[in-house]
This record gives C-alpha cells, structure tokens and sequence, in this order.
C-alpha cells in the first residue's frame, strides 16, 4: 500500500515462471547483441530443496569481486545489520514465533533417531515450511498449517534431541512443554489466519499478526485519530506494537532500550561501522540518521532518513533496512522489518533510468482525470540493482522491484528511487524457463511463441513501470486523508492494482519503442497474454480448494483482469475458451482491451484521490476476492502434472570477510546450496532477542 517503502512482494512470480530466459547477454530480457558488465556463470546451479509448495532457488551476485575494498567493506557490515534483525520477523508475525522457531532447530538440528523415516521427512518439511514463512502462517497465503506428522511423532522428536536446549519455561518438564505447544503447532483455531482482510468485521481481532493485543480495531482507530493530521505528519504507528494496559492503550516502540532493543543494538552496531566507510557525504547522512532513528524510535528522524536516502543517487552500494511494508498489518499502519543489500547493475540500469526521464510525460497522457493528475513528477531515481543479500519479511521469498520512500509528501517533494532486482529476476527467469507453464496454458502457437520470444523483457518493464511510474503518479485531493485511514484494509490491494494498470496501459504505447526500451509492440502483446492468464488462471495454484484470495497483490491481479473481462464482454474483448477439454485466455481485441485498463485506472485513482472507502470496497470485493471453483479445480490438475512449485524464494548468499589481524583486508561471496542448512547456522548466529520482549 501506498504508505511507506513500497517492495513488489512476489509480484507476478506465476507469470515469470512461464517466460524464457536469454543467457547468451547476461541478463533477462536482453538481446544478444547486448552487452553487460553482469556477468552470469552458466554453470551455476540455480534450484536448491523443494518441499510442499515451494521450491528454493540461488541467485549469483555478479560484479561483486569488481567493487573497491571500501564498497566490500560497506557490503559485508550492511549484510551484518541485516541478518541482526531476523528474529523480528519472527516475533512480528506471532508471539509464539521465536519459541517455535527455537523449538525446531534445536529438534531438526539435533535429533538422535532415524532420519530416513517417512515421518521424519514430514516433520523436516514443517520445519521447511515454518522456515520459509517465518512462522507458521503461509508466506503468501496467510492461513495456517500444520505438520503432516501426528502429534505423537512430533513429541518423539522433540524427546529424542537434545532437550536441555529446548525453550521451555523455568522448572518445566518435556512433557509440559509439549502440551503447551501442540495447540500452536497443530490446532488450527489457534491463530488460524495471519492477516484477515474480511468486511465487516474486527481485523485487528480476527488476525494473529504480533502488531496489536488486547485492544479492538476501533481502539486502535481512535488511539491514532488523536496524532496530528496534516499533510507531512510521520507514518504514526509504524515501528510499534498496541497493547492494553490496565485498561489504557498504549504502543511499545521498536528502538534501542524497548521493544526489540538487543537486536536493534546489534543492527545499530553494524550501520555505525557502515558509516566509517560510507561512499559518499550523502550516504554517510542517511546512515548516520538510520541509526539515529533506531536508537530513538523518533518517526520524524525517519523521515529525514528518507529523504536522506532519496538524495543518495550516487552511491554504488545501497541498503534498505528498517520496519518499512505494512501489508501484515490489516489495517496497514506497522511496518514489517526488512532489509536489503544491494550494488547497482550499470548497464541494466539504462533500460529503467529511460522510463524515469519520461515520468511526466507518462503523467501527463495518462487516462487519469486531470485534477488527479501531479503537475510536477518530482524526480524519480531509477536504477536496477544487483541483490547482494536479503533478510527478514524481504527473505527468502523476495519482490522483484522497490519503489520508495512512500511517503506521499517526501515522494512529491523530494522524489523516490525506483529499482529493478536483475539477479533475482534472472534467478526466477532460469528456472522458469524449464516449468512447461508456457505451452500448457497458452492458447496457440501464437501466444506461446510470442510469450517465449518477448516474455522475459516483457516482464522487466512491467516491474520496470509499475514500480518507477506506477507508485509515482497520481495525487490525492487536497483535505483527503492517508489512504490506510480512508481506504483502510482495501488500501494495499487497490494501490497494487494501481501500479500494474499504469504498467498495462503503457506497455502497449508506441512510446516504449520510441525512446528505445521495447523494440516491439509484441512484447507489450505479450505481457497482456501472460497478464490475463495469470490474473484469471494461473496464479489460483497457489490456492487450496475451497479458499478465496487473501493476499493484496493476488487480488489486485484478478481484480483488474476479472475487471477488463467482464466490462469486455460486450465486444468480445477477452473471452474463455474451451480446447481438447482444457480453458484457455483468449485476447480478442489488444486495443480495446488497453482502453479497459485505462478506464479501470482512472475508476481506482479517483478512489484513491478521494478516498472513497465503499467504492474502493465494491471493486475488490466483487472482482478480486471471489474464485471461480470449477476452474479453480481444473488448474490445479494441469499444474500438478507439470510438477512445478508455485511459489518460489531464495538461500541468501554469505559474505565472508578475509582478515589480517583486525583488519579486513577482502571480502569473499559464498553460495550455500542448502537452505535447511542456512537456516540452522543463521539460528545460531543471529539470535538476538529473548522470547519474551
């Protein structure tokens, strides 16, 4: 949603997996004449584990041995104060969350009995799963699950590994300990949804994200309603909790000396060496204001550090670090921690800086109604970046594009960056290339060839434009409200839709061709092919049968394909066949259908602009919540014969820095290949918080 820094959460990962990949530049997307200082090794192995429904991948970080020692340097302590604030998401997303986390390593990293079993493989795939989610609420999906293991063989595991470690309460036994756990491991009336976006209903009560107790939704509501209004008021509510005590609401900061405070002095501890090795006087500011941020808790020093590190435009190495997306939050106020360390890729940086020096054009032909139009895009720096490591509610599963800070008046005064994640979408376009999605959904010869042949550059720009002019353009009208008080719980999703409307409406612009970032009107046919079969078939394999769609950037999708299908129904514009008994999308009509987007982009602006909660509320819920069953059913048959893993996230790579006494003298990338593995070591070495904060 549009309130603080916006990451493209798993944005389109079903789409990219049915695209190719170009190798011979690279870089996805590219033609082979080309060239790129990235250098990708072919011969790297690019799929790790797959369990349940999700497959691990690894991501190379080309270019890195090109850095100076001082860039290396900066690296490795940013990559530091990352890992440090792991633990947070755990606690963020339950407060059970670090003790069943602490519960399992110390059971699958020391269990004494045979690992060969059947069951001892359900109980490591739990341990997978609750790894990959930070919890045991789906990543993606919000619901909860439980161990296909029986409870009984759960409780020999846990007996039959070193017990001692265990994080049991002062006096308690084996057995105490695990009555107390199993209705959190496998009673799914406890904390059975994460996130729960219903109408009409208690979302704060009803979700069972760590951010609020005690306290009712309008509790929450009035407590906020008391902070000052005006248009460069802080994000209030981002980096704190909502209690009840002794009958009194009251928030519990996340900063050094409360909540949080033993990993937030270690992250601390890391940016203040960051610092001593800043690349530049601005870096250095942005930093030193970070830090500043975190040991106070003060969410005005936070918007200094936005805007701080919206004017660092020059620095190689760049960081993301901080509680930033509020999308676990139902009512979108608390930020999630995450962090992301990054370098910039400078040559898949020109395809993006060229769509950022037409922001205003972009604006200014855009269908929006011209009252809801900004007059004077502010400056939006574009880049692609290499992913050097990633953490928190940003791992392992991973956006493919930031756009931030979110702020509306620090974007509309002072500009935003916009960024492009080139390794991790050359990760996702590698193994999507091999999943067979292509040929088994698409219509024709046609589509599939051309999805083939202009899916991998398709997909960049999209990314490219929903998060560079997407985000960027539009303005709310004077007097109205942030959009998280107006259009509360259905904020994120209709943002979302948003910036993907503004990327389908431009993607089959002549403009693109002519300033030389699309070489073909093609590629735009493509992306709309792959587009719509995703917004209305494919991305339902992620769901289980009988479930609706709970995620925001899952339903922005359907609502805006649901959308343009059902107003085009009248001229034929998209229309489901049938073919040897198997649903197909078939685009009719590319212009008309273009001119839907436009129209659906104008209708979710004014809403935005206006903060029309109940017009808001009608197109999500009508269009991007409900899921056809029949053809729900028939997806998830085709997708099971092709074996392929709906959702998909990464083992980060290690940086290892080489010493010479107390001097760090280089600094070497690793590639673990095992993501349990990585999941045990980062257990061990970043356990910063007690269980109780």
């Amino acid at each position: 949603m549009n309130r603080f820094p916006k990451l493209l959460a798993a944005f389109f990962l079903v789409a990219i997996m049915s695209v190719s990949c170009n190798t011979k530049s690279g870089k996805p997307g590219a033609s082979s004449n080309d060239s790129t200082t990235a250098t990708y090794d072919p011969n790297f192995v690019t799929e790790a584990e797959s369990f349940a429904d999700l497959q691990v991948l690894r991501y190379q970080v080309p270019g890195f041995n090109e850095l100076s020692l001082q860039q290396k340097q900066l690296a490795y302590y940013l990559y530091e104060a990352a890992q440090s604030g792991r633990d947070i998401i755990y606690d963020q997303r339950s407060k059970y969350g670090l003790m069943l986390r602490k519960t399992l390593e110390t059971a699958y990293g020391t269990y004494k009995g045979d690992t060969t079993a059947a069951d001892w493989k359900k109980f490591a795939e739990y341990c997978g799963r609750f790894w990959f989610s930070n919890g045991f609420h789906h990543h993606y999906g919000n619901e909860k699950f439980v161990p296909a293991c029986s409870f009984e063989y759960f409780s020999s595991v846990i007996k039959n590994s070193d017990t001692a470690s265990l994080p049991k309460e002062a006096g308690e036994t084996v057995g105490a300990f695990l009555s107390r756990i199993k209705p959190l491991v496998y009673d799914l009336k406890v904390e059975p949804k994460l996130v729960d976006l219903s109408p009409d209903i208690d979302n704060v009560a009803a979700s069972s994200v760590n951010f609020y107790e005690g306290v009712t939704q309008k509790e929450v509501e009035d407590f906020y309603a008391k902070f000052s209004n005006d248009e460069k008021a802080p994000s209030w509510g981002l980096n704190s909790k909502v209690v009840k005590e002794n009958g009194e609401v009251k928030e519990l900061i996340w900063k050094q000396g409360g909540m949080y405070s033993t990993a937030i002095e270690k992250i601390i501890f890391w940016l203040e060496k960051a610092v001593t090795v800043a690349e530049n006087a601005e870096q250095k500011k942005a930093l030193e204001l970070l830090i500043g941020f975190y040991k106070t808790g003060d969410l005005k020093i936070f918007d200094n550090y936005s805007i701080a590190w919206a004017n660092d435009v020059n620095s190689r190495i760049d960081v993301v670090n901080g509680f930033i997306e509020v999308y676990l939050d139902p009512i979108g106020k608390k930020g999630s921690f995450q962090s992301l360390v990054s370098m910039k890729d400078m040559e898949a940086t020109k395809r993006i800086k060229a769509i950022a020096d037409q922001a205003q054009w972009f604006e200014d032909n855009s269908p929006l109604m011209p009252e809801h139009k900004k007059k004077n895009v502010k400056g939006i720096t574009a880049k692609a970046i290499t992913v050097i490591s990633e953490s928190g509610d940003n791992a392992p599963s991973t956006p493919i594009g930031v756009n931030l800070p979110n702020a509306d008046w620090i974007r509309k005064d002072y500009g935003s960056k916009s960024v492009s994640l080139s390794n991790i979408i050359y990760s996702y376009n590698v193994a999507g290339s091999k999943s067979g999605v292509t040929d088994e959904f698409g219509l024709n010869d046609t589509v599939i060839q051309r999805m083939k042949k202009w899916g991998s550059l398709a997909a960049d720009l999209h990314t490219d434009m929903h998060e560079c002019i997407g985000h960027a353009s539009g303005q709310i009208n004077p007097g109205v409200e942030t959009t998280d008080k107006t259009l509360k719980n259905y904020a994120s999703t209709l943002e979302e839709a948003r910036a993907d409307l503004v990327a389908l409406y431009y993607i089959l612009d002549q403009k693109l061709v002519d300033i030389g970032v699309m070489p073909s009107l093609e590629a735009g046919m493509a992306e709309y092919d792959s587009y719509m079969m995703n917004g209305l078939m494919t991305q339902l394999t992620r769901l289980k049968p009988g479930d609706n769609l709970e995620e925001s950037h899952m339903r922005n999708r359907q609502l805006n394909a649901k959308w343009a299908f059902e107003k085009g129904k009248k001229d034929n514009v998209v229309e489901l066949v049938k073919k040897n008994g198997k649903t197909y999308v078939q685009i009719n009509d590319y212009k008309k259908l273009r001119d839907l987007f436009g129209q659906l982009l104008r209708e979710i602006q004014r809403i935005k602009s206006e903060g029309d909660f109940n017009g808001g509320k009608n197109l999500v819920e009508t269009y991007g919540v409900k899921v056809d069953v029949a053809l729900h059913k028939e997806v998830l048959e085709r997708y099971k014969k092709l074996n392929v893993k709906p959702y998909r996230g990464f083992i980060q790579p290690r940086l290892v820095p080489v010493m010479d006494g107390d001097w760090i003298t280089d600094v070497k990338v690793e590639y673990p290949n095992s993501f349990f593995a990585q999941m045990l070591e980062y257990g061990k070495k970043y356990s910063y918080l007690p269980l109780k904060n």
